[in-house]
């Protein structure tokens, strides 16, 4: 891996952007029609896992073309639909740490959570959390995943799983902003990192943008058989649906191999934890290399450099998701990243990719060499502890 040493791009002047309260639209099945119609919330087995896993994709999507197709104006008028909600709170950087300055590095909390809308807002838990980091050079960005069952010293309610942070924080009219902060603030306690923005995608808004995409190229490293969805007549249906229908149900299997996933498919597959050899870390990685594949696939597909095509896709994410850029406008954050591609993303694993539990099995632990791999981030040297410890680079593709 090589030392990054690109000069620093210059300053951007910062601009508070506008807030808007949370609006996520609900979640659909893959054929417009889902779980998302439901009148009331039904226990699961398995709680959805992140939501987030396209927003990173959505970022570079809108960077890597805007040098052909516009200017920071029509950026603006592009991102102008994207909600703006305060989900840093203490964790924001200070003005000692770069505050609104984004010449040096830039680190965001990309966050998941379940969006249906029939759902109280207070009763999630976010179940993906990504750290992404840029460093000063702006040429490469890292993606790390932090284990949803964490240990984590959650401030003001003690030790818990680290998803259970975001739960504490919408309590008592906190909501989704309160959520996030309070994530925020505990992964900073726990790491050191403070962040120069945030965002919160859902389910919903996941598809719509791979859907804008055509298909993504993702290779199954390990067969998995989907706990979510069967295929009915050939049409993959929610598992709920489809026993509805009193037909007969044939599970939907993701089977070893590379291959062109249609939304729906690539939304199931990163879904999956159970019956994989290190399950959410498994599923960690295949998150991470989806944002790839999505990222790559607009870069490839000449989407970019159409303007009507770039306009739809950005309104796609744009619909999705919840951003904070820290006080900076939207188009200055894009316009600063715009030369980054799906090719520099590089993506990272916590604990070596698989379990490193507490002694009463209870909470993941994460070990020194994840600590260190923190606070080379913080230090902004992560390309340098990535040359010397290999082992942490994702295995997938």
């Amino acid at each position: 891996m090589p030392v990054q040493t690109s000069r620093r791009p210059p300053s951007l002047d910062p601009g508070a952007p506008g807030r808007m309260p949370p609006n996520i639209p609900t979640q659909p099945g893959p054929g417009g029609r889902g779980p998302g119609n439901r009148k009331r919330r039904t226990k699961r087995k398995d709680p959805l896992w992140a939501r987030l896993t396209l927003i990173f994709g959505a970022v570079l999507m809108m960077t890597s073309g805007v040098a052909i197709v516009g200017s920071k104006a029509v950026i603006g008028q592009a991102t102008s639909n994207i909600k703006q909600g305060s989900l840093l709170g203490d964790a924001g950087k200070s003005e000692a740490e770069g505050g609104k300055n984004l010449d040096g590095p830039i680190d965001m909390l990309l966050l998941g959570v379940d969006a249906r809308a029939s759902w109280d807002a207070a009763n999630v838990r976010s179940d993906s959390i990504i750290i992404l980091h840029i460093p000063a050079s702006h040429d490469q960005a890292y993606l790390i995943s932090i284990p949803r069952d964490t240990e984590a010293e959650i401030p003001g309610h003690g030790t818990d799983k680290i998803n259970a942070a975001f739960f504490f924080g919408a309590q008592n009219g906190g909501g989704w902003e309160g959520g996030a902060q309070l994530m925020a603030k505990t992964i900073k306690q726990m790491s050191g990192i403070s962040f120069d923005g945030a965002a919160i995608i859902n389910f919903g808004g996941f598809k719509k943008v791979i859907d804008a995409l055509g298909t993504v190229r993702i290779c199954v490293s390990h067969e998995v058989k989907s706990i979510h969805m069967s295929y009915v007549d050939g049409r993959p249906r929610w598992n709920s649906d489809a026993e509805k229908l009193g037909k007969p149900m044939t599970p939907v299997v993701h089977k070893k191999g590379c291959k062109e996933m249609e939304g729906w498919e690539a939304l199931d597959f990163a879904r999956q934890r159970y019956g994989l050899p290190n399950s959410d870390y498994d599923r960690q990685q295949n998150q991470q290399q989806l944002i790839k594949a999505m990222a790559k696939k607009a870069t490839e597909s000449g989407m970019l450099t159409n303007p009507i095509k770039l306009n739809h896709l950005i309104k796609a994410a744009g619909e999705s998701l919840m951003l904070d850029t820290g006080g900076v406008k939207i188009e200055d954050f894009i316009f600063t990243l715009k030369g980054l591609s799906g090719n520099d993303l590089v993506t990272l694993r916590t604990n070596a990719g698989t379990y490193n539990s507490s002694a009463d099995k209870k909470y993941e632990v994460l070990s020194p060499l994840s600590l260190n791999m923190f606070k080379a981030v913080k230090e902004d040297k992560l390309a340098d502890f990535v040359a010397a410890n290999p082992e942490v680079l994702s295995t997938r593709k």
